[in-house]
């Protein structure tokens, strides 16, 4: 927020403490705001590398073309009615897409599918 805490303090309200935690320099405060954004960035900067370098991993047309969309921002809504398919296939497919790019990083755990637990269909 620019501008906030700028108007000088005159007469007794100068005398009393500043709150705890808030910086009287606008410049300091600019500082941590822009140091915390690109911060930000760097990270999302990792995550578009790792995708870069695994993605070759993706061989089907229709994940490849899902993966362009999710990466040019649209949404499954959008990218559905653009491939003529459903909101939740293209979920699916997405789903699929990065348990390809997750397959061999290190850092990302790996769940078995016969410790997830499915809600079975009771006859009743």
């Amino acid at each position: 927020m620019p501008g906030r805490g700028l108007t000088a303090q005159y007469g007794v309200e100068a005398s009393l403490p500043k709150p705890k935690g808030v910086t009287g320099d606008p410049i300091y405060r600019e500082y941590l705001r822009r140091e915390k954004r690109w911060k930000k960035i760097e990270q999302y900067e990792r995550k578009v590398k790792m995708i870069q370098d695994r993605i070759h991993v993706i061989q089907d047309e229709r994940e490849f073309e899902v993966l362009h969309w999710l990466l040019d921002g649209k949404s499954y809504r959008w990218i559905a009615m653009h491939m003529g398919l459903s909101h939740s296939h293209i979920r699916r497919l997405k789903d699929s897409i990065v348990e390809k790019l997750a397959g061999d990083v290190p850092n990302v755990p790996y769940v078995p599918k016969d410790t997830i637990s499915t809600k079975e269909k009771s006859a009743c």
